[in-house]
């Protein structure tokens, strides 16, 4: 019945994937006026800005080149649309709160506060929390299969899922990496690597799911289930940087192959006898709990914590736990093959 449920409530999260919203606050007529007229004037309000230089003829004065920021300070890349865009974004915000407006997106973005010209501090903080649970969680792994367990007479693992789990590894870490690049400062660049990298990541966890699910050891069998799921992942991945980077088709993506992970995690917790199963439960219904601030964001509380700041938050005990499974998986399935080897 437990696992009946989890399926259920797994598959209802499909139902969710069409109620996402775009952006209404670069609509709006009151901050697109702003945006121009701070443009023409590098200022909102009393404040101004070094971007924004201007000659009578209203064409941007560059300076001589001591005159300019620092390099090693232009890593943000705030120019004067970036900063207009951010603070009459501000402003209006604070015009919207007086009528009891709620807040609304700014160019597919909620308006968050900037720390230091990071636009997300604390999902950026958070990502590097993962990505350091993430980097504990594969050194600790390494650290057991071939230091703490064993080896077989030519110095490899007798567990047979080691070089997936590294795999999977640090695709993990690449993912936290570029995800809080990407929150720090969003460009183009940093927003296709953090979802090329997200999606990769998604795809292999898969692949990894029913290898582990379904004891997949037959290197040709690995091949036959793998080839067809990194050709569709590298496809995806190609067209969202090439041709066309299509949100509502990506989030669809990622979220069936979410799904579909998860399950099939659910599925063999429930008919396997390993002595760390619970783990598998914890996990899979933790990931679902994240996956419904995936779906529905709302608005950040006091500028700064959002849904995807709680999904990041979430995934940190999650990951602890994930990678204490696996290494409990391999001295559960050496054991395993010692005991048959005798």
């Amino acid at each position: 019945m437990a696992l009946l449920r989890c399926i259920l409530f797994l598959a209802a999260l499909c139902s969710l994937i069409p109620a996402l919203h775009a952006s209404a606050g670069d609509a709006d007529p009151i901050y697109k006026s702003c945006v121009v007229q701070c443009e023409k004037s590098g200022c909102v309000g009393e404040k101004c800005f070094q971007h924004c230089k201007f000659s009578s003829d209203g064409k941007p004065i560059d300076g001589p080149w001591y005159m300019q920021e620092p390099l090693y300070l232009r890593w943000k890349q705030w120019d004067c649309r970036s900063d207009c865009r951010y603070h009459c974004m501000l402003a209006r915000e604070e015009e919207r709160e007086k009528l009891g407006d709620k807040p609304v997106k700014y160019h597919g973005k909620w308006p968050f506060q900037r720390v230091y010209g990071i636009q997300e501090p604390v999902a950026v903080a958070l990502s590097a929390l993962n990505l350091a649970m993430q980097f504990h969680g594969w050194i600790s792994f390494f650290i057991l299969v071939y230091y703490k367990l064993p080896l077989n007479p030519n110095k490899r693992t007798y567990y047979e899922y080691t070089a997936v789990w590294h795999i999977y590894g640090i695709l993990s870490m690449n993912s936290r990496f570029w995800s809080g690049v990407f929150h720090s400062r969003d460009v183009e660049l940093t927003e296709k690597l953090d979802i090329s990298s997200a999606v990769a990541l998604l795809g292999f966890s898969l692949i990894l799911a029913l290898l582990r699910a379904f004891n997949v050891r037959d290197e040709a069998a690995r091949v036959m289930v793998s080839a067809p799921l990194i050709a569709f992942v590298t496809t995806h991945i190609l067209y969202l940087n090439f041709y066309k980077l299509d949100y509502g088709l990506n989030m669809k993506v990622c979220m069936a192959m979410g799904i579909a992970q998860l399950l099939t995690w659910a599925v063999w917790a429930g008919v396997t006898r390993h002595p760390s199963r619970w783990k598998l439960w914890v996990v899979v219904a933790g990931g679902g709990l994240a996956m419904v601030f995936e779906i529905y964001d709302f608005p950040p509380y006091q500028g700064y914590i959002d849904a995807l700041a709680l999904w990041n938050a979430i995934n940190i005990p999650l990951t602890y736990l994930w990678w204490s499974f696996v290494r409990d998986d391999a001295e559960f399935m050496t054991s395993a093959l010692l005991k048959k080897a005798k």
